[in-house]
């Protein structure tokens, strides 16, 4: 089973993940940063991933920090997680739509860490969640992660639709990237015979 869990703990927070690739969607989240804990939820039922992630951060001062760590702690898992590689699908695209609003996230699971993130909000707050730390959660996790990853909103409006658009792309996206494929029977998908 592609499992791996990861602690990690700074002067600003304390996070402890655990992830699952195979699983059936079930999340535990308590972050401390409600819209975020939401987010995840989507991430893992989307994906699949049964996924618990535990934090405590340095939330009087804003969430920055643990919306941050706890990207760089789940790309951790996610990398830990594939092992070799052996076997996936590795590319992945998909179109998610959200009401108004439309997510095109494209990945290739490369080891080669790149994040293209294209999505505008026009607002800077969902609640009292800074916009601005979606992007900053997608370049903590693809660069841990070692995702070559591309997030594009198309067109949207609604500044909770176009976050959620990102996360559920993301998770549909990874879903299919990780799938073993039995094609490759367990051949790591790459002419170089290393990811």
């Amino acid at each position: 089973m592609r499992t791996a869990s990861i602690a990690r703990k700074t002067a600003e927070t304390d996070i402890s993940v655990s992830l699952t690739l195979d699983g059936t969607g079930k999340a535990s989240i308590a972050t401390g940063v409600g819209f975020f804990d939401h987010m995840l939820e989507l991430f893992a039922r989307h994906g699949l991933f049964d996924l618990e992630v535990k934090a405590k951060g340095d939330t009087h001062i804003d969430d920055h920090h643990t919306v941050e760590d706890v990207g760089i702690a789940l790309g951790q898992a996610f990398l830990k997680a594939l092992g070799d590689k052996a076997g996936i699908a590795r590319y992945a695209d998909v179109h998610l739509p959200m009401d108004e609003t439309l997510t095109r996230c494209a990945v290739d699971i490369s080891g080669r860490p790149m994040l293209v993130f294209r999505t505008v909000f026009a607002r800077e707050k969902i609640g009292t969640f800074d916009t601005e730390l979606v992007r900053e959660w997608f370049q903590a996790f693809a660069t841990q992660a070692g995702l070559t990853l591309h997030v594009e909103t198309l067109y949207g409006e609604n500044a909770h639709h176009i976050a959620e658009s990102c996360f559920k792309a993301l998770a549909r996206t990874l879903r299919k990237a990780v799938a073993l494929d039995p094609r490759e029977a367990g051949r790591v998908p790459s002419t170089k015979g290393s990811l």
